[in-house]
């Protein structure tokens, strides 16, 4: 795959990432997380940190689930391995929270697995589908 395609790819996964956390995060589920994590939650946010996270997680997502399921022209393994890769990255960090730090929540350790499964997927998923429009895979041997 031309290293073009796989940059503009990446590009198109950084503001569809972005703004479905943002939504779970700062609408659908603000909340719950504030709620469960009150006493953990610093009043400054490291943005360093959190925007590196971020940029690693979607080139997981682009390595692990994106490239290989727009080589196989298909949306199905691009969405199943994009889940996967997200349960496991989000998996990694909340059961080490749950085994590391008293009066994690439980509760907030699957909710946040799931989370990441879906913000995997849909990601992977969404991109998918406007690289499939704006930069579509010839057929035949590449």
């Amino acid at each position: 795959m031309q290293t073009s395609r796989i940059l503009l790819t990446y590009a198109v996964s950084v503001p569809v990432f972005f703004a479905l956390d943002m939504l779970w995060l700062g609408v659908i589920a603000a909340k719950f997380y504030r709620k469960s994590l009150e006493p953990l939650l610093t009043p400054n946010i490291n943005w360093v940190a959190g925007l590196a996270f971020y940029f690693l997680f979607l080139g997981g997502v682009l390595v692990f689930a994106l490239l290989p399921g727009m080589e196989r022209r298909s949306l199905v393994h691009t969405v199943a391995m994009a889940a996967l890769f997200g349960f496991i990255a989000y998996a990694t960090y909340d059961l080490t929270n749950l085994a590391t730090l008293r009066g994690w929540p439980v509760t907030l350790s699957f909710i946040d697995m799931a989370w990441g499964s879906v913000l995997s997927a849909s990601t992977a998923a969404i991109t998918y589908l406007i690289m499939s429009r704006v930069w579509p895979i010839p057929s035949g041997p590449s």
